[in-house]
């Protein structure tokens, strides 16, 4: 499968890499037409990665991962709008807000959230809020824990929810997937990361998760 990644910090790199080593071919992207250090990666990675901008990134691709930083996940998903249209976009970002330092805040919350923002910014494509509760080393690589957990999907697109979590599945290795509901469930998922920061710290540790225990 092509698939495209948008954003080339550490959460596109460690999702791109694992695409890779699976057999996909992977279009990592930024804003720039060139990013050296994205190239590097690139070449690095195998015959199979390539680095473009958002727009050549979505274009290329048949499935899309948003990995950008929050603050700049609506400008990037509107420099690809025109490659996105159909396809299911994997919004990966949460609201951080670090102006005030660590720990950070959200800067939205409560009535919307960034997942929503984004399906309002790209109203032709299928949203799926998803891998935003867990560090990149465990989004692709979820046996690293020991044990079974849980990761969420939230979305519009009941076909697009049941793919991706699908794909998680078969190619992440995921047992379990949570099917929250629509796009306003991404509110419930990002606000939790207030305390996922917390257990980080506290736990000294980024190689956690959560295990829904139900009667």
């Amino acid at each position: 499968m092509k698939i495209g990644v948008l954003g080339t910090g550490v959460v596109g790199e460690t999702i791109g890499a694992k695409l890779v080593a699976l057999g996909h071919e992977v279009k990592i992207s930024g804003r720039a037409p060139v990013n050296d250090k994205a190239i590097a990666w690139a070449a690095k990675v195998g015959a199979k990665a390539s680095y473009g901008t958002f727009a050549e990134a979505a274009a290329f691709a048949e499935l899309v991962f948003n990995c950008t930083k929050g603050e700049g996940a609506v400008d990037a998903v509107r420099a690809a709008r025109e490659g996105l249209s159909g396809k299911i976009l994997v919004d990966v970002t949460n609201p951080l807000d670090f102006s005030a330092g660590f720990p950070p805040t959200l800067f939205v919350s409560g009535t919307d959230s960034l997942g929503e923002r984004i399906q309002r910014e790209v109203p032709e494509a299928k949203v799926v809020k998803a891998l935003n509760t867990i560090n990149c080393n465990v989004m692709v690589d979820p046996a690293r824990l020991g044990g079974a957990s849980d990761v969420f999907v939230s979305g519009n697109d009941a076909e697009a929810k049941a793919t991706v979590s699908r794909f998680l599945c078969e190619q992440f290795g995921w047992k379990e997937v949570v099917d929250l509901g629509d796009i306003t469930t991404a509110r419930g998922t990002e606000s939790y990361l207030p305390l996922w920061i917390r257990l980080m710290s506290a736990l000294k540790t980024a190689d956690f998760n959560v295990k829904l225990v139900r009667s």
